[in-house]
């Protein structure tokens, strides 16, 4: 039953399949698009296709500039740094060519471009009502989904926060490319770690307090192929077939989390990462097992629906046993992509617990998780996970 009226919405024009990129040159025209900032990660500013698309824009006789100064968890000195170039180019246009970090900062520059000020002016849900600068994004990753999201997040370095900036309407990118070929020089341990924060977005959206029917179709979905694939993906990226079902699973599930809200393992997942200096992804990997158990008394009818999007047969099995074979396929899912199976290896320590259990009780998630979460609820999946 819904908490309240709900909704589903998502604006951005998707493309996708193997070279889509090279559709580019048209969207600049359906943009009317003469000026570019090509928001490129650093890794990838002289692989093949980048480089096509560098020669495509040229062809065209569309003037340039490539900013790369994206770094993990990207600040707001990027965003600025970013934006002089873009505003001395006069850019009518921000092409962005990476993973979640580089899309949330092309998104940041198209927010600023047109409703001025600073990007800290807009933290928080709605605070901008000014269409941003066009966006076309290409993810390099099968994971944050960012490029159909409402939400970028971008880190003010002088309070030392993580500023999400949400609109459901104007966030998200006006064209999504997504083209598995782009995915193919990723290293294993990026494609895992990606992949499982797709998974995660998908499986908490689906079970959120918050999901609606919409929500929960394309959500359900996300997880059958997130699951299905993600496996082969990491073993080989350049397994196209793959890579295009991880990146079109992460975009259902970005089209649909900003919306739905999270839960605890990404509540947890965010101070474990801030605290470790972890990946995003590797954070919610490593509090998805000992979440997804405790959350399972919510409604193990979701859970059962989990499971059989995961491929497991509960034609026999009672409502609990199908609802117990989800936790056990995820937990089997963060086994063999090589998660490691406690926090202490990443440095957590014991006495570490209750500062984090009162970070993640003020942060606000039971409003989405599916089981009311108290302190020393927080306390017991971070020692449990340890």
């Amino acid at each position: 039953m819904l908490l309240s009226t709900s909704s589903y919405f998502c604006p951005t024009k998707v493309i996708l399949g193997n070279g889509c990129y090279r559709q580019i040159p048209g969207l600049l025209d359906d943009l009317s698009a003469d000026k570019v900032l090509l928001v490129v990660d650093p890794a990838l500013t002289e692989v093949g296709y980048v480089k096509e698309i560098r020669g495509m824009l040229s062809e065209k006789g569309v003037s340039f500039d490539i900013f790369s100064g994206i770094e993990p968890d990207p600040c707001d000195n990027s965003v600025a740094e970013a934006l002089a170039l873009s505003a001395s180019l006069g850019a009518e246009l921000v092409l962005a060519i990476g993973g979640g970090s580089t899309i949330d900062v092309a998104k940041a520059v198209a927010i600023v471009s047109t409703n001025g000020g600073r990007i800290h002016d807009y933290e928080g849900m709605e605070k901008f009502s000014i269409d941003p600068l066009p966006l076309i994004a290409m993810p390099t990753t099968a994971g944050t989904g960012s490029e159909v999201s409402g939400s970028c997040v971008i880190t003010d370095k002088a309070r030392g926060v993580k500023m999400s900036i949400r609109h459901a309407r104007l966030n998200p990118a006006r064209v999504a490319l997504l083209d598995p070929l782009a995915l193919q020089s990723l290293p294993p341990h990026v494609a895992s770690h990606s992949g499982l924060d797709a998974f995660v977005h998908a499986f908490e959206s689906y079970i959120s307090r918050n999901s609606n029917p919409f929500s929960s179709a394309v959500t359900l979905h996300a997880i059958r192929l997130i699951s299905g694939n993600i496996r082969q993906h990491v073993a080989n990226p350049a397994n196209t077939d793959a890579a295009l079902e991880m990146l079109c699973g992460s975009a259902l599930a970005g089209m649909a989390f900003g919306q739905t809200g999270l839960g605890n393992v990404h509540c947890m997942a965010r101070f474990i990462g801030a605290r470790y200096h972890i990946s995003h992804g590797l954070s919610n990997a490593l509090c998805l097992p000992v979440v997804a158990r405790f959350n399972i008394i919510s409604n193990p009818k979701l859970y059962r629906d989990v499971a059989q999007a995961m491929g497991c047969n509960t034609e026999h099995l009672s409502l609990m046993e199908a609802a117990n074979a989800a936790v056990t396929a995820i937990t089997d899912l963060c086994r063999d992509l090589g998660i490691p199976g406690h926090l202490s290896e990443i440095g957590l320590k014991e006495d570490h617990i209750p500062e984090l259990a009162r970070l993640c009780i003020g942060a606000g998630y039971n409003k989405w998780n599916p089981r009311l979460t108290s302190e020393q609820d927080f306390a017991a999946l971070f020692k449990d996970a340890l």
